[in-house]
């Protein structure tokens, strides 16, 4: 195997590559998490890349302290974000896999 093919077959699988990337970035714009504190609460939907869709609060809560439902939305926020992260770290995986990157490598993109 000469050093030309190599390169085109890099070059082949860089591009590849992006696109996956760039398709699974498009979606988890798509892919909603939900989360909820205060047991429902307080609720939140946010998109996978972290933009939020809609916060609910319950009516009763409103009657109560301003700092709990402070503390209530920011447990209700805080939780949708630790669930996007999850979810977009195992579609960025997938869409890395299988270009036979090292491990710890596929983070980076």
């Amino acid at each position: 195997m000469n050093i030309n093919m190599l390169m085109q077959q890099a070059q082949r699988m860089q591009k590849d590559m992006e696109v996956n990337v760039k398709k699974a970035k498009e979606e988890l714009a798509q892919t909603e998490v939900h989360a909820e504190a205060g047991g429902g609460l307080v609720k939140v939907t946010m998109t996978c890349r972290h933009v939020v869709k809609r916060i609910e609060i319950n009516p009763e809560l409103l009657q109560d302290d301003a700092d709990m439902i402070e503390d209530l939305i920011a447990a209700a926020m805080n939780d949708a974000s630790r669930q996007a992260e999850a979810v977009s770290e195992e579609r960025m995986k997938s869409a890395n896999s299988g270009m036979g990157l090292p491990p710890g490598l596929s983070g980076l993109f």
